[in-house]
């Protein structure tokens, strides 16, 4: 199992995660809706490039620091910050990125926006903001339609800002509940004599019922390039679907029902989602990742059958944020090794 590649190691199955893009891309295209990737997941250019080839019009990063990483390699132009900046520092950076990419961002209060108004009034060209709705997931963003037309007056009124949007990250599930509130959102700004070109939706988990919103013209997933454990148990997808593993060895097995894997929390991550253990062993459904410590992880079965230097693939119960753990990650085709890749956005949390 990939002898030549060192572990712990991840490994990202590119004949999967090409899949998973395209799976995605086609089901939004015959929907009549746009695709705008989060990379958070991956955080590498050559992937990115690869949705946007596939028909994504742009990505969704989080962080400035992310965004600038990007676009570092060169083929992403669009970029959409789902996050609220503020501070000088921070405000100064975007002016630059402005000025490399067609950028938009969001907001949920006239602070943040009076804050990009400051920094975008004597810009060229103004800052598209979108109005950041929270529609029941409980993040950020205003709490009623009436206040998202309210906030997007107020940004259509400051100087180099220009109203773009509204930008939701709905709860999963509650399509009908959403679809109402975007619907009352967009009727309340064209109220106020806005034009509501774009609502930009999304999350991984509700993904295949991406048309049951149809306020929504663009959709924001993420996950779905590597996909899950999590995921998996949501029904969202399939073992084969998983594109990210993380290779491990057995280094000790001290009882017949108990392996020692040198991956633990620094690879495989404490996040538990709601689930029971630290992700599932491909093609060994009766063995529990059941602990973690820094640098171990203990498997256990009724009879664990390996011995010491045998290897194991794990998925994962979160993959975006084992993907931020090491430095690279190894690129394979089914059993084919292809190399190591660097994670260029890893820790760009600024």
């Amino acid at each position: 199992m990939f002898p030549d590649i060192d572990t712990p190691a991840v490994l990202v199955d590119l004949d999967i995660a090409e899949a998973n893009i395209a799976r995605f891309q086609a089901h939004c295209d015959a929907h009549g809706m746009k695709v705008r990737p989060h990379i958070k997941t991956h955080k590498q250019p050559r992937l990115a490039r690869r949705q946007i080839e596939a028909g994504a019009v742009g990505i969704t990063c989080q962080k400035i620091s992310e965004a600038e990483a990007m676009i570092s390699e060169g083929g992403v132009d669009d970029v959409l910050l789902t996050y609220n900046i503020l501070g000088a520092v921070k405000l100064e950076r975007l002016r630059r990125l402005a000025g490399k990419v067609r950028l938009s961002v969001v907001c949920d209060s006239l602070d943040i926006a009076q804050g990009l108004s400051e920094a975008f009034s004597n810009a060229p060209d103004a800052l598209a903001v979108l109005v950041e709705c929270d529609t029941g997931a409980g993040r950020c963003g205003v709490q009623m339609p009436d206040a998202a037309a309210e906030l997007a007056a107020g940004i259509a009124g400051l100087p180099g800002l220009r109203f773009a949007g509204l930008m939701t990250y709905p709860p999963v599930g509650r399509d009908a509940e959403v679809q109402n509130w975007l619907q009352r959102a967009v009727a309340a700004c064209e109220a106020r004599g806005l034009e509501v070109k774009l609502v930009s939706s999304g999350g991984t988990p509700g993904m295949w019922q991406a048309q049951d919103v149809p306020a929504a013209t663009e959709y924001r997933a993420g996950t779905y390039i590597y996909n899950d454990r999590s995921l998996v148990t949501r029904g969202t997808c399939t073992w084969d679907d998983c594109a990210l593993t993380v290779l491990a060895t057995v280094v000790s097995v001290p009882a017949p029902g108990r392996a020692i894997i040198d991956s633990g929390s620094k690879v495989l991550t404490s996040d538990l989602l709601g689930l029971k253990g630290h992700g599932h062993v491909l093609g060994r459904d009766d063995i529990a990742v059941e602990a973690l410590s820094e640098e171990h992880g203990i498997l256990k079965a009724d009879e664990i059958g390996l011995k010491v230097g045998d290897r194991v693939r794990i998925v994962p119960n979160h993959a975006c944020v084992v993907a931020n753990m090491l430095d690279e990650v190894q690129l394979v085709r089914g059993s084919q090794a292809e190399g190591p890749t660097p994670v260029v956005a890893r820790g760009q949390v600024w």
